[in-house]
């Protein structure tokens, strides 16, 4: 199961959603009215309706109506033959990435490649809404890390640094355990959390093997004969190994985990920190008490974190209003459109808009996060990168994590799984 399709538990799971398609331009003297679709996911729309909102009050030419469809695979399906059969809203919000690519965009989107709607768009986005060399869509949001969440009292109380390395890390978590505290929080009965350090990890992957990405959906790479890729099914082995892990996490909930790191009484979650915002109502401590550092590697110096691309937002090619649609899009990779969002949905990590500031009240986790784009050091998710990812992935990490199967095992295990998965989606070489 697909890391981001398990975040319904999340606001960024950010997918799509239904209604009807773009007409024709209004009669001489009215605004064109643009329909614009999104996942009905409150935060979601919140941040979809504030573009909105934001945007009109900049430009009385134009309308924008929000609409709204389901999420998860029912919303897909809508997006998929809407934008099939020419009846798309004018603009989409959905995924970047490999997701993307299953929405054939250089047949149903408006290529924006060289347009100047991309002007303030963070050069390290664009990938992640490309394909084929042209680029389709603009950064709704902002991103979020897959790393490692602390709790910042337990670091000051035992005297401890954030670790560069993976052996510093270990060393952390001996003396975390040594006071009392649990290492590392282990939540398996949420089965896909078990996979963050293995996803996280990807970083260090490419840091070392740069061309890893285009090489796995190739066939040319795999995890288990990949020393650097299979580490962080190694790293889940040596966590458990050492007894770093709480009681009782093959039956802990993320909920569970959250709670404990938000109380110390564990030091370490490997999570994503989109998972941070929607506590801030009922435990406002979030915000100062939690950090984040990307999952330590072996090299310091390369020391950096894996993010989790924010979506994109499209025009559907069957528009009947591009300039319209262009207008909106252009202000929407705006440093205005990001301070517009953030007043109401808080931010996990940070925009990828150039000049869009983090709001003075973010949280902690998206103020790290935003050092690390800030030093150049962070590599998006394997998923933004490649379309290949077993469905048995999560079942797997917990085997490993557990215990129960050896990590080289696993890693083999994995390869076997996407290969099934990469043959389904009718991939070259396999």
């Amino acid at each position: 199961m697909r890391l981001k399709a398990s975040l319904t538990l999340i606001s960024a799971s950010l997918l799509l959603t239904a209604c009807g398609g773009g007409s024709a331009e209004p009669a001489a003297g009215g605004p064109v009215t643009l329909s614009f679709l999104v996942d009905k996911d409150k935060l979601t729309l919140d941040g979809a309706k504030a573009l909105a909102d934001a945007f009109m009050k900049t430009d009385s030419t134009v309308k924008v109506e929000v609409e709204t469809r389901p999420g998860g695979t029912e919303g897909d399906n809508i997006v998929k033959t809407r934008l099939s059969t020419g009846d798309m809203s004018d603009v989409f919000w959905y995924n970047s990435g490999s997701l993307l690519q299953t929405l054939n965009p250089a047949q149903t989107m408006v290529d924006l490649t060289g347009d100047p709607v991309l002007a303030n768009v963070h050069k390290d986005f664009l990938p992640v809404v490309s394909q084929g060399g042209k680029v389709y869509g603009v950064p709704a949001g902002a991103g979020m890390g897959g790393g490692i969440l602390y709790n910042r009292k337990v670091y000051d109380t035992l005297g401890l640094k954030t670790p560069t390395t993976w052996a510093e890390f270990m060393a952390n978590n001996e003396k975390v355990k040594a006071a009392g505290i649990t290492p590392v929080i282990t939540t398996f009965k949420d089965t896909w959390t078990s996979q963050l350090f293995v996803l996280g990890d990807f970083h260090n992957v490419q840091a070392q093997v740069p061309d890893f990405a285009r090489d796995y959906t190739a066939n040319k790479a795999k995890f288990a004969a990949t020393p650097a890729a299979l580490a962080g099914f190694e790293h889940l082995a040596e966590v458990h190994t050492k007894g770093y892990a709480n009681k009782g996490f093959g039956s802990a909930t993320a909920e569970e985990g959250l709670k404990m790191l938000v109380e110390g009484t564990g030091a370490h979650y490997p999570m994503l920190s989109a998972m941070l915002p929607p506590m801030l109502k009922d435990t406002p401590q979030v915000a100062t008490d939690i950090g984040f550092f990307g999952v330590p590697g072996t090299d310091p110096a390369r020391h950096g974190a894996t993010v989790w691309e924010p979506p994109g937002i499209y025009i559907a090619k069957s528009t009947e209003k591009l300039e319209a649609a262009k207008k909106f899009l252009a202000f929407v990779a705006s440093p205005a459109a990001a301070e517009a969002v953030g007043k109401v949905v808080q931010p996990a990590g940070p925009y990828r808009v150039e000049g869009a500031e983090l709001p003075d009240d973010a949280i902690q986790v998206a103020k790290d996060l935003q050092a690390y784009i800030d030093k150049g050091a962070t590599t998006p998710a394997l998923e933004f990168l490649s379309p290949v990812k077993g469905p048995a992935l999560e079942q797997i990490t917990v085997a490993v994590g557990s215990g129960l199967t050896p990590p080289a095992e696993g890693a083999a295990q994995y390869d076997k799984d996407v290969a099934k998965q990469a043959k389904q989606l009718g991939l070259e070489g396999w």
